[in-house]
């Protein structure tokens, strides 16, 4: 691939992230983000998968449940509460996907982390 489109590519992916992290709590579909970067979405699926090794809702699921496990350890706020903050809809979608994304349910996840952040998984290259 040219160095040129690379570039570009990387440029895409990167803007797809920060959409990301930037509607993280809001409900958005894959249209809205490609129709933002103006590009086709099968395309943008194909080419983040490509660039990250992870699909977009992947990526979006891990910027949820690390914001989630921030807040497990800084703030007193219930499961549910923390899963809401987050932009999860239902308490028992939140425990699964935060299970299936960090190993480890929310409630256990707190447990282990007490107030300690050393724990929060964060992948900023991903």
């Amino acid at each position: 691939m040219p160095q040129q489109n690379k570039r570009s590519s990387d440029r895409l992916v990167q803007a797809a992230k920060d959409y990301i992290v930037q509607h993280s709590k809001e409900k958005f579909s894959l249209q809205e983000l490609a129709d933002s970067l103006f590009v086709n979405k099968s395309y943008l699926l194909r080419l983040f998968k490509s660039r990250t090794g992870h699909t977009l809702l992947g990526y979006h699921n891990r910027v949820r449940c690390e914001e989630a496990a921030r807040m497990l350890v800084d703030s007193h706020l219930s499961i549910s509460e923390v899963g809401e903050a987050a932009g999860f809809v239902s308490s028992s979608h939140f425990t699964h996907v935060f299970k299936k994304t960090l190993g480890v349910t929310p409630t256990e996840y707190r447990s282990l982390h007490g107030s300690d952040t050393a724990g929060v998984n964060s992948f900023p290259n991903v």
